[in-house]
This record gives structure tokens, C-alpha cells and sequence, in this order.
């Protein structure tokens, strides 16, 4: 693009670009039927070239964003030129850049006078799409069995609704009325977001625009280039492993990242990884692994609340990073092999980045986050024999950091979808949750102590069933620098009458009317030696019931006599946990 852009004029074009998307993503959040993309925001939404690339994103879950260039990249390759005004397309395939088959992107090609100059394109994720379970699958021979799979197929072509495709979901998918105002919810927000591309581009032309948007991503590529060449150049590894694949419940799978860095570039290699697994669980590599890599680098080199200077969230942050995976394995699958459960994989992948550069950047990481997703669906027949289904995503929480102790509660990574409020469980489905709170005592004690996650119990009114995708019953997430591991997940069947440990994957797992299900979800390793807390900070936490006075004790050194914090006593049982450890290691788990 030869025109040149003033940075004034260049800045707010990007400004225009961003409320755009966030403008669309609005229209989904209140339009929607399902409390998934309602009150969680399990969607995404923004502006994108004629080549996919990100122009502007909303402020909603990253895993839904970063997947958008591949989404339409992969219907790009079906359609051709047969893109027309006022088309929808719909592409929700794992193999052409979806995330995993439930998150259906709906894009509309923008053009203006009679040539293609971009795309407004949304994506989220639907209750159902007619698999082999309702909401949720682990155990799947392959991609067909997930379900409705499309790509580059029109939901509108011209303006003009595709009866035939509305009909197949009203038939095909269990809760269809839900799907079908969601699929219409994306629909108005891909509208509005070409209408105000358009008139953004008759305020200022064209070939202003669309330099802009080309300076943009520069600025954001050359800002990333800065903060990676800062690293010194060479390999950094971390090893992990994941539980199991749903099926074989006793082989563990290894995830193995290596960080080759050079000049101001990054390679991601997760080829030593485990091969791709007969069951759902594995990850798409363009949708899910390409997406989780390129957020935690961001967040890591260009987190918005350290750096002085505002980078937009575009195409540019990606062009530093390659991704490799070897072709085979969980992160690179071979169709037809199932994808539908790639979350906890793709979240172990972002949580060793951060471990591997760690040493290096101790500044800008953190210790071991939860790295988990405990995702359920719960479903069942109504009284007229209709299906319900309700999806909710289950909060992790982050290692703690330099000067900070880590967040609680909090999705990590890539998927930062919001707390679904249990009043919307309660009102709309025959469930009822009877606990619900931070998982007390469980934070891995650090100089900052791990975040906790939470405790989740949710009972049956009716018969019905349960999908769970989720992780690390067998794994910690890792101490840094002297902080000790966290704790890791564990869901039990009936906790409270009969309890039944249950794996960290289900399948269609049946409960009895008054039956529940207890959740709970990791939490996070320490950060730094936790004999350097300060002893009030750990009374604190005494005080509010995030530690025991016994972890206070055996974990700080810190003393508490009849309720109160003994200082004196603290510094003599301190010198003496220092006398008896040894050296301090680097990582704990």
C-alpha cells in the first residue's frame, strides 16, 4: 500500500476499526438465546482484509477471536470468487480453521462499489450441532460424529435466508430454537459491522482506510519484534503431561514446547509431543493450537496493563511466531480424527510457553496456572421430551507473579470467558447449585501465593446427563523459584451422600434425579520463596480464610497464637525452617 497515513488520521481509523468490533460483539452478548454466549461471552467478533487478516477485535474470549483468519482463509478455499453482498458463510470445520466444531463462524464478505475490500466475521459457541452426545463430546471416532460440519456453505446467499440450512438444524440439532436465535444474533452483528466498515470508508476513502489498516498491523509487527528481541537468542523447553484421552484412562499423554528464539522472531515447537489419540481429544492445529500460542505471547511480550505504548490486538502481533507441530500428533491431527475436546491440551501448550521462558523473563511471567478448562454440559428431556441443554465453563486460576499474588477465579489464557451467574442455571434448567465459592487453602504458598480456584456442586432435579471435558487430576500446576505447587482438579459424583471420584473426562456419564456433581478446579502454583511473604500478609489471608493457620505454619513459618500473629515467634520458626531446607529449586510440582 503506497498511500501514506498520518499517525493522527491512522489512529483514529484504528479507534473507528476497534469500536466496530466491539459494536458487533455487543449485538451477539444481547441478542443471544443461550446463557453460554449471553452471560459468558463465548464469542468473537471483528474486521478482517480480503486475506482474513485481523484488522480489529472485540474484547471477548481470545480463543474465539484469533481462530477468525482461518475460519475465513478455509472458506476462501471452497467459495473462490463465489462471494457476493449480504452473503453469510458458514464454516465450523476443525480441518479449515475452526476452533473445534461447536464455535460456528458466521462471515459476510464487505464490498464496496462492486469490489471485495474485507470481511466483518463473528464466531461462538452453540449448546448443540447434533453429535453423538448432547453439548459436549470426549469419546468420538471422528469429525463426522461431532455433528453438523460445514464449511463454506451460505447461510444467506445474496440477502436471501437458506431454507434448506435453517430446516437441517431445526432437524438435525436438539435445541435448535436456542442455535437458530444465536446463528441470528451473529447474523445482525455481521451486518451491522459491514454497514459501519462501509461508512467508515465513505467518511475517509478507500485506499485512507485500508493503508490504515495496513500501517496498524506494521506498528503492532514491529512492536512485537521489539519486546522478542530483547530475549537472548536460544532453545528454552518444558514437559508436561496430560491426564489421559478420555478412552485409555491410565496412558498419560506428553505436551512438550521448545521456544526457539532468534533475532526478533519466535518458533513454538510442540513436535515432541503425544502422537493423536482415537477419542475427541485432540486439537485443531490452525483454530485451537496456532490461537492459545499467539494469545499467551502477546500476553506475555505485550500485556496492555505493563507496557506504555497501546498495541492493537491485529494481525500484526502474529507475524513473529511460527507454530509447529508435527503432523500426527494431538496439536496437528489427520482427518478425519475428532477434535471437539482441545481446550486442557492447548491450555497445558500456553502454560509451558510460560514456564520455558520463565527463567529468562521472570519479570513478565508467572508461576504454574491451573492450565485447565473444566468445561460440562449437563442436558435432559423436558416434560414434552425436548432437550435441554446448559454449558458452563468453570474458572481456573493464574501462578502467582513477581508482585502480585496470582488471580482467582479466573479462565487462563486463551479463554477469559466471564462467571455464568447460577441464577441463570437456576431459572432455566432443572438444576439447582448448591455451592459455589473460591477453593480455600488449595494456592501453592509462594512470596506471592498461587491463585485458587473454585468449588462447584450442582444437583439434578430431573434424570439426565453430564459431559465433562477437563484435566490435571494428576498434575500440579508448578512452583517458581522456591513457591510450592498448587493443587490440582478433582470431580466427585454425589459428594455429599455417597461419593464417587470420578476422571477428569465424561462422556454422557448418567445421573439420577437428586444426584450431583462436585467441581473443583486447579489451583495455582507459588512464585518465590514463601518464608519472604510478609508474616501480616499471610495473617491476612488467615483472616479471610484463603489459608489454614496450619499452612501458615508449615508452608511461611508463620505463627499464630490464640487468634493473633505472633512475630517474634514467626522469625525464630522461619530461621529455623531455613536451617533444616535445602537449596531452594528452580521449579516445583
Amino acid at each position: 500500500m503506497s498511500k501514506k497515513i498520518d499517525p493522527v488520521t491512522m489512529q483514529v481509523i484504528g479507534g473507528a476499526l476497534d469500536t466496530i468490533a466491539k459494536e458487533m460483539s455487543h449485538v451477539i452478548q444481547r441478542m443471544a438465546y443461550s446463557s453460554l454466549i449471553r452471560e459468558s461471552e463465548d464469542l468473537g467478533a471483528g474486521v478482517f482484509t480480503t486475506f482474513g487478516e485481523t484488522l480489529a477485535e472485540s474484547d471477548s474470549t481470545p480463543m474465539q477471536l484469533g481462530c477468525l483468519p482461518g475460519y475465513i482463509q478455509g472458506f476462501q478455499e471452497v467459495l473462490g470468487d463465489d462471494q457476493h453482498p449480504d452473503d453469510i458463510i458458514w464454516n465450523n470445520d476443525p480441518y479449515a480453521g475452526a476452533s473445534h466444531s461447536p464455535d460456528i463462524s458466521l462471515s459476510q464478505p464487505i464490498f464496496y462499489e462492486g469490489e471485495l475490500i474485507g470481511y466483518a466475521g463473528t464466531t461462538a459457541h452453540h449448546l448443540d450441532i447434533g453429535g453423538a452426545q448432547p453439548g459436549l463430546i470426549v469419546d468420538a471416532p471422528d469429525v463426522y460424529a461431532e455433528g453438523l460440519v460445514l464449511n463454506g456453505v451460505k447461510l444467506y446467499d445474496k440477502g436471501k435466508p437458506n431454507e434448506t440450512l435453517f430446516e437441517i438444524v431445526r432437524q438435525k440439532v436438539r435445541t435448535s430454537s436456542q442455535v437458530i436465535g444465536d446463528l441470528e444474533a451473529q447474523v445482525a452483528a455481521c451486518r451491522l459491522g459491514a454497514r459501519r466498515y462501509i461508512e467508515l470508508i465513505d467518511k475517509y476513502g478507500k485506499d485512507t482506510v485500508l493503508a490504515a489498516g495496513e500501517e496498524l498491523m506494521n506498528y503492532s509487527e514491529h512492536m512485537m519484534q521489539r519486546e522478542i528481541a530483547k530475549i537472548p537468542d536460544g532453545e528454552y523447553e518444558a514437559e508436561s503431561w496430560l491426564d489421559d484421552d478420555g478412552i485409555n484412562l491410565n496412558e498419560k499423554l506428553k505436551v512438550h514446547v521448545n521456544v526457539i528464539k532468534k533475532g526478533s522472531e519466535l518458533e513454538i515447537d510442540l513436535s515432541k509431543s503425544a502422537d493423536q489419540v482415537a477419542s475427541a481429544f485432540n486439537a485443531a492445529y490452525s483454530g485451537a493450537l496456532c490461537v492459545a500460542v499467539y494469545s499467551v505471547v502477546r500476553s506475555i511480550f505485550l500485556d496492555t496493563y505493563t507496557h506504555e505504548e497501546f498495541v492493537p490486538a491485529n494481525h500484526g502481533v502474529f507475524r513473529p511466531v511460527t507454530v509447529t507441530a508435527r503432523k500426527g500428533s494431538i496439536f496437528n491431527p489427520i482427518r478425519p480424527a475428532a477434535t471437539f475436546s482441545r481446550a486442557n491440551q492447548v491450555n497445558t501448550a500456553a502454560d509451558l510457553i510460560i514456564k520455558a521462558l520463565t527463567p529468562v523473563i521472570p519479570d513478565k511471567t508467572c508461576a504454574g496456572s491451573a492450565a485447565n478448562i473444566q468445561f460440562a454440559s449437563y442436558s435432559g428431556l423436558d416434560q414434552d421430551h425436548n432437550y435441554w441443554v446448559y454449558i458452563e465453563v468453570n474458572e481456573g486460576s493464574y501462578g502467582g507473579r513477581p508482585e502480585k499474588d496470582g488471580m482467582d477465579a479466573m479462565d487462563f489464557s486463551s479463554w477469559n470467558t466471564r462467571n455464568n451467574p447460577i441464577e441463570d442455571l437456576d431459572m432455566h434448567t432443572p438444576m439447582i447449585c448448591e455451592q459455589y465459592e473460591l477453593r480455600e487453602d488449595t494456592g501453592g504458598a509462594g512470596k506471592t501465593r498461587g491463585g485458587l480456584g473454585i468449588i462447584r456442586r450442582n444437583r439434578f432435579l430431573t434424570d439426565g446427563l453430564m459431559s465433562m471435558e477437563g484435566d490435571k487430576h494428576t498434575v500440579k500446576p508448578w512452583g517458581y523459584n522456591g513457591g510450592l505447587p498448587g493443587t490440582e482438579a478433582a470431580l466427585i459424583k454425589n459428594a455429599d451422600t455417597k461419593p464417587e471420584e470420578l476422571p477428569s473426562k465424561l462422556n454422557g456419564e448418567r445421573f439420577n434425579a437428586g444426584e450431583s456433581v462436585k467441581i473443583m478446579v486447579p489451583s495455582s502454583g507459588g512464585y518465590g520463596d514463601p518464608l519472604e511473604r510478609q508474616a501480616s500478609q499471610v495473617y491476612e489471608d488467615i483472616l479471610d480464610e484463603i489459608i489454614s493457620a496450619e499452612t501458615a505454619l508449615n508452608d511461611y513459618g508463620v505463627v499464630i497464637e490464640d487468634g493473633n500473629l505472633n512475630i517474634e515467634r514467626t522469625e525464630e520458626k522461619r530461621q529455623e525452617i531455613r536451617r533444616q531446607r535445602g537449596k531452594l529449586p528452580l521449579f516445583t510440582q
